[in-house]
């Protein structure tokens, strides 16, 4: 680990009980702050989540503003359960509807981005069990108490529950075999985060207008890089934020989140001039049990998925364009 990087860890790591909740109520002073949600098909945990975040950050403690549900094409009720537990609910596709619709995870965030209102924005991943007002207010901390931090991560154990077990710190699979050795291959000023791939963050918003979004399951790994480059390390800080249960994808649906981290990573080493010359393939072949025979004696079906990962402008260009001029 670089040295730089090991002085950074205990400078800047955190755990949410480290932030008092009327302490940071003082220190908003008239700050703005949304927390944004994006949401497919998460109708059965949702609610939950906007509950709690409403009733003790809302509500009671008077931190939080802006309770932001973003809702992707959900096949299911996760919009309706959203706006009845009292978020605030828009679809993915009707903000910037000018602009040519793209898919995932990072255009649900540079959507709820763009939606919002705050002069900070706290995001938390939608599928989220028995989760804590914690797990938005320490996130909020190190920003309301530090003016030269601009981009907070969060970090937490994260269980992988099987059928009777419980490997505590078996989930992050794709962080692990993946991101990690991504980082610590390209980018080791950025191999203190313990959790690379958390969708838990929050960051100022003329942070988050000035960086580029990875459309994908890329969008965590490429913010971590295009806030360094933009702000450097001192002023990202990372949280602990206790324990994450959440639903775990299947091995080839991890695949296809891996391609899509690759992916961003790439255009980010070509943009830094590392890669020069090499096109990325971005079709996928995974081999799964057949449902029929495969190919010749193949006793696998071949699946190809497309996954190319687009990348959103900073929003304060997109802004800038459709402002009209006095």
């Amino acid at each position: 680990m670089l040295p730089e990087v090991r002085r950074w860890l205990s400078h800047r790591t955190s755990r949410t009980e480290d932030w008092l909740l009327s302490r940071m109520v003082e220190q908003k002073r008239g700050r703005r702050i949304s927390v944004v949600l994006p949401a497919r098909d998460e109708a059965a945990t949702i609610g939950g989540i906007v509950t709690v975040v409403r009733e003790a950050l809302v509500e009671r403690a008077g931190l939080v503003d802006e309770v932001l549900v973003v809702d992707s094409r959900s096949r299911d009720a996760t919009a309706a359960v959203a706006s009845a537990a009292g978020a605030t609910v828009v679809h993915q596709d009707a903000v910037l509807a000018e602009m040519r619709p793209a898919h995932g995870k990072g255009e649900a965030l540079w959507k709820g981005v763009a939606a919002s209102s705050g002069d900070v924005v706290a995001a938390i991943d939608a599928d989220l069990r028995d989760v804590t007002p914690g797990f938005v207010s320490g996130l909020l901390g190190p920003l309301l108490e530090d003016q030269d931090v601009a981009f907070v991560k969060g970090f937490y154990h994260r269980p992988l529950i099987g059928d009777g077990t419980v490997d505590v710190d078996g989930g992050g699979r794709v962080s692990e075999l993946v991101a990690r050795p991504l980082l610590n291959l390209a980018w080791p000023r950025l191999a203190g985060f313990v959790q690379p791939l958390a969708g838990e963050f929050a960051a100022r918003r003329d942070l988050l207008e000035a960086i580029p979004f990875a459309t994908g399951y890329g969008v965590e790994l490429a913010m971590l890089v295009d806030v360094l480059d933009r702000v450097g390390l001192d002023a990202m800080a990372q949280v602990d934020l206790g324990v994450r249960v959440h639903r775990h994808h299947d091995l080839q649906a991890l695949g296809r989140m891996s391609a899509q981290i690759q992916l961003a990573a790439s255009a980010r080493l070509a943009r830094q001039g590392v890669l020069i010359g090499v096109p990325p393939a971005t079709t996928l072949v995974q081999f799964r049990r057949p449902s029929a025979p495969g190919p010749g004696g193949l006793d696998r079906e071949v699946v190809e998925t497309d996954v190319a990962v687009d990348e959103r402008p900073p929003l304060r260009e997109v802004l800038a364009r459709s402002r009209p001029v006095a």
